[in-house]
């Protein structure tokens, strides 16, 4: 319980004050078209209902003023940096940012649902009073004004109907381009989808543009209508609503009790909550595109096993950090499409790489592209880099990186880096001791990685520094074959899969004995755990890291990471 409140207390703050900001905007505006004077004779019209839109709408000024922040990955990457004096538990905040993008994604899907409802039950009373007599107050006041001006009723005569209202009005168009626009990047962004159809996702997600700039003339009709304040001098409603057939024009004299009322527009107000965050953006897209259009040098491409394909690349400027990821786009294939992937190589090296495997059309075509293209590859357009949690490795004393699959990639950069300072003697690294956990189906999924582990080896070897790297390979996958040569070579000292001095494990870790393992090795130091995989087993290392932490901060404390990109 110590560790969760040291993990998770500024998320916890977080969460909190999104969720009472929520809550009092919802609640303030409310209560003002619930209750305020100025909107009686509209209430009288609509009821609750433009409550009820009105509180929704505030909301979702909010929730459009935070969903673009969290994906400004530029500005991500210097808070990260900037933040780097700040506590580890503030720090990890930041990769929570696609998390919270989400949360306030489905906050404003709920808030535009109970908007739309509202407002639907809004045009059909505007309705039902257009087509009421002046002898009621309805009709009354649905007659006041014109159509340029001080009406309160938008349906101006009995010809004009609901569906007219939705698709000939500024506020109509634009809301329901607004909402189809987000209910098709709700639905695209499900993982099925983007698991299976990335690119439907990619396309269907860049409707946030439509959604924004409907955003920002929403408003611009003033459907919504409040009694002017020298209207309320001379009308109010609770002494004048029941006389609205002696209701006189101004003419002037002060003597009139009663007159007709008139009425104005709210101002628009969305723009003001997301102008800021839009340029935020804008600025953060105009240097994404900058820095895009440098020349990439691809130095060297290597195919390994399981469909993985090395890619050692050159660019001016290009400055990285272990655990970092870059954004790549193949013209050839799509001019738009950008996909992340994990930096493999090391700060310390004059190039920088990753390795692609298929997993999809895209990048099943890009390695079709380089197989068929080997001797002239297409060029490549590169974005990045961008930091995430496995930046914080060297941060801890004792670090737990756990891969699963492809996986691995982050931690290769770790490792390559730790090889480097190993060889320049670097006496500033703070880790004592990494355990590396890589859980893979395939055997050939190991041999791209195997040759990294080997020389790391030779060279704690070499350095006296054996025991700082404790690595354990999980075969998940395997036939009697695998297993009958493994039994033959049981007594060998090098693995019969990988080559490596560390045996092969089939199945899965027991994470409770792992973990009861590190806690009884390192029983006063703070461990990073670090996670490149599965949902599912993020969840379970989370569970872990939370009930093998000491109550005592003084003692054993582990920290959850997980890369999200």
């Amino acid at each position: 319980m110590g560790n969760f409140a040291a993990n998770q207390w500024f998320s916890a703050v977080v969460l909190i004050a999104w969720l009472g900001m929520n809550i009092f905007l919802f609640t303030y505006y409310f209560l003002i078209y619930e209750n305020g004077r100025s909107y009686s004779y509209t209430r009288f019209i609509l009821g609750s209902a433009l409550a009820w839109a009105r509180g929704s709408a505030a909301c979702l000024n909010f929730n459009c003023l935070l969903i673009l922040l969290p994906v400004c990955r530029n500005l991500l990457s210097f808070l990260r940096g900037t933040c780097s004096c700040c506590q580890r538990s503030m720090r990890k905040q930041l990769d929570n940012n696609l998390a919270f993008h989400k949360l306030v994604g489905y906050t404003i899907a709920l808030m535009t649902a109970v908007h739309t409802i509202a407002h639907l039950f809004n045009i059909e009373r505007f309705y039902n009073a257009a087509q009421s007599k002046n002898t009621t107050l309805e009709g009354m006041l649905s007659s006041i004004g014109n159509k340029h001006g001080d009406w309160v009723n938008p349906i101006r005569s009995q010809n004009e109907n609901p569906p007219y209202v939705c698709f000939t009005t500024i506020a109509g168009i634009t809301g329901v381009l607004i909402t189809l626009a987000l209910i098709l990047m709700i639905t695209s962004s499900t993982e099925f989808i983007r698991r299976c159809c990335f690119e439907v996702f990619w396309y269907t997600h860049h409707l946030f543009i439509i959604f924004f700039a409907g955003l920002l003339i929403h408003g611009l009709g003033r459907i919504v209508r409040s009694q002017t304040l020298d209207s309320m001098e001379h009308n109010n409603y609770e002494s004048c609503h029941d006389t609205f057939l002696n209701w006189q024009q101004d003419d002037g004299h002060s003597d009139i009790e009663c007159i007709m009322p008139s009425f104005q527009g709210n101002e628009p107000m969305t723009w003001k909550w997301i102008l800021a965050p839009m340029i935020i953006y804008i600025i953060e897209r105009l240097l994404r595109f900058y820095r895009s259009r440098q020349t990439v040098v691809i130095v060297k491409t290597v195919g390994h096993p399981s469909k993985v394909l090395e890619i050692q690349m050159k660019m001016y400027g290009f400055k990285m950090e272990v655990g970092q990821y870059i954004f790549i786009n193949c013209p050839l294939l799509s001019m738009l499409e950008w996909h992340p992937f994990t930096l493999t190589s090391a700060p310390e090296e004059d190039f920088f790489s990753v390795h692609v495997r298929s997993a999809g059309d895209w990048t099943e075509k890009l390695l079709q592209v380089f197989q068929e293209q080997a001797d002239n590859p297409p060029s490549l357009e590169v974005d990045g880099p961008f930091g995430t949690a496995s930046e914080e490795v060297f941060k801890y004393e004792v670090s737990m990186l756990v891969g699963a699959g492809i996986g691995i990639t982050p931690f290769a950069s770790i490792l390559k880096s730790i090889w480097y300072k190993f060889q320049h003697e670097d006496d500033r690294l703070k880790t004592k001791k990494i355990y590396l956990y890589w859980i893979c189906r395939e055997t050939g999924a190991f041999a791209w990685f195997a040759d990294l582990l080997r020389s790391l080896e030779q060279e704690m070897a070499c350095s006296g520094k054996d025991g700082f790297l404790n690595y354990q390979l999980f075969l998940t996958n395997w036939d009697s074959s695998i297993t009958g040569q493994a039994a033959i070579n049981f007594d060998v000292t090098i693995d019969a899969v990988t080559g490596l001095r560390q045996k092969t494990r089939y199945g899965r870790p027991v994470w409770e004995n792992e973990f009861s393992k590190v806690a009884d090795a390192h029983p006063r130091s703070t461990v990073g755990v670090f996670l490149c995989g599965p949902r599912a087993l993020g969840k379970s290392l989370n569970q872990c890291c939370h009930h093998y932490s000491s109550l005592d901060p003084r003692k054993v404390q582990f920290y959850f990471n997980k890369e999200n990109f």
